[in-house]
């Protein structure tokens, strides 16, 4: 039941993280670097903080009394996978919910196994979950060739992409896509991909900050909602700092206040997209409780968000006009990447 409870959470906050860029489709007259920033306020500020304080009991005092070291590295390991999501919402700007999510959390999830083994094998002389250690068990060599599907997966994806950059006329492609360019949102997603994965890694980095939440008699079920706060403080600096930057570059920063636009509409569009983005979070804290913080919580989250977001590509007709060869093509491209995602987490599993 456990397993069963770990598997529903992760669909859950698959489904959110899968949906969350819907309603930045509804903001109108504003730049990209405005709605996302206002979006992020509520993803990386507001909602964690509210969601601690209604789960967490003296979270505060709980973040006070926490380790310096456990702060900063779950505060900087926040910052880099900032970094990653920051680029992570350029790669949907460029080549849209689909192929974006597919590349970039196909990367995602393939560093995400690899990094901390590797890591392992670097600085500790405890070779258990070493990559040389994998490459001696059934169980690791099953992980890796997961991890090895999952980069074909990807290139597939990428050949899906460039068919459709040569069948598709630009009002085409803009026609579910407005900014779609796919060099560049290939090299973003790729990029994007393996910064995101240090978020798995915030996660280990303030487990102790978990541990303490769940002693102050927080359910466990939301041990990591304190944790969470230090994680997207680190998010929110590398995002603002951008936008901010983009914003006197563009001369952006009336979108904030122009009444030509739908002001409030734009506020709450932003708002719901920033607070269903870190549901995905909220519910991945409550199954990685479940299912613990390895490469499984981590593999799954990533094929259920693979999953619902290219259901919602599919229903925003991205790949409208495409040839059925490409359409096969990028078919194929996403069933590898969650077959890598399954043999990943039965590697893992039996590790």
């Amino acid at each position: 039941m456990q397993a069963i409870f770990g598997i529903i959470f992760h669909f859950i906050g698959g489904f959110a993280s899968g949906s969350f860029y819907i309603p930045y489709k509804k903001v109108k007259g504003w730049s990209w670097e405005s709605y996302w920033i206002v979006g992020g306020i509520f993803s990386w500020l507001f909602v964690p903080v509210i969601s601690a304080w209604l789960t967490v009991p003296g979270f505060v005092d709980i973040l006070k009394n926490t380790d310096g070291s456990t702060l900063f590295w779950t505060y900087f390991l926040g910052a880099m996978w900032g970094v990653g999501g920051l680029t992570f919402g350029l790669a949907m700007r460029y080549l849209g919910m689909s192929l974006g999510m597919s590349v970039a959390l196909g990367f995602c999830s393939a560093f995400g196994a690899l990094i901390p083994p590797i890591y392992q094998d670097i600085v500790s002389d405890d070779p258990t979950g070493s990559l040389s250690h994998m490459l001696s068990t059934s169980g690791g060599l099953v992980v890796l060739l997961g991890v090895v599907v999952c980069l074909v997966g990807i290139a597939i994806c990428g050949k899906a992409g460039v068919r459709k950059e040569a069948e598709l006329s630009t009002e085409q492609k803009q026609e579910s896509v407005k900014e779609f360019d796919l060099k560049k949102g290939l090299l973003v997603a790729v990029f994007s991909g393996i910064m995101s994965a240090c978020m798995s890694f915030a996660i280990t980095a303030g487990h102790d900050i978990s541990n303490a939440s769940e002693a102050a008699g927080a359910n466990p079920l939301f041990r990591n909602n304190t944790t969470f706060i230090v994680v997207m403080l680190g998010g929110l600096t590398t995002n603002f700092i951008w936008c901010m930057i983009l914003n006197a570059r563009n001369k952006s920063f009336g979108d904030y206040t122009n009444k030509k636009t739908p002001l409030t509409k734009n506020y709450i569009f932003s708002a719901l997209a920033g607070t269903t983005w870190f549901m995905q979070y909220f519910f991945y804290g409550m199954g990685e409780s479940k299912l613990g913080n390895g490469a499984s919580s981590w593999i799954l989250h990533m094929a259920f968000i693979i999953l619902v977001s290219n259901m919602w590509g599919f229903l925003y007709k991205e790949w409208k006009g495409v040839s059925k060869k490409t359409l096969a093509t990028i078919l194929t491209g996403i069933a590898m990447i969650i077959l890598s995602v399954v043999l990943v987490g039965y590697g893992n599993s039996i590790l």
